[in-house]
């Protein structure tokens, strides 16, 4: 039993202290009122996953969520991977071209030597309203 990250003797731990505490007339009422707070709280959850259900579509029921688990994600694998699958499309890409030997591979960089033009003494600079 893992409730909660509870495991068995802790568990037995804390309903011997709930006792001692609340003592044996109040722990029936006190667990009644637990009972329905976890009830509320599951159907508080159930309404939102339907209404979610309703607003979106069937595309949230075909949606796999452990694959957008964060915990899963792991930055030295996917910059493995990333880079793995860049070597070996530069292999590709080497072994079908029939000049390999003649050119070395380049890969599209922006010019550096792009000229920029000088603004006049009364000419306003460019403005691009959807930069910001």
């Amino acid at each position: 039993m893992d409730l909660f990250g509870i495991n068995g003797s802790e568990f037995i731990v804390l309903a011997v202290l709930a006792v001692v505490i609340l003592g044996p007339e109040k722990l029936p009422e006190y667990a009644k009122k637990l009972a329905n707070l976890v009830k509320e709280v599951r159907r508080m959850a159930n309404g939102a996953k339907e209404q979610l259900r309703e607003e979106v579509g069937d595309e949230v029921a075909d949606i796999d969520w452990r694959k957008l688990d964060p915990r899963q994600y792991d930055p030295r694998r996917i910059i493995k991977e990333a880079l793995v699958d860049e070597f070996d499309d530069a292999i590709n890409v080497a072994k079908t071209s029939p000049e390999t030997s003649a050119a070395p591979v380049r890969t599209a960089i922006a010019p550096e030597t792009q000229k920029q033009k000088q603004l006049e003494a009364n000419e306003a600079a460019p403005f691009d309203s959807e930069a910001t």
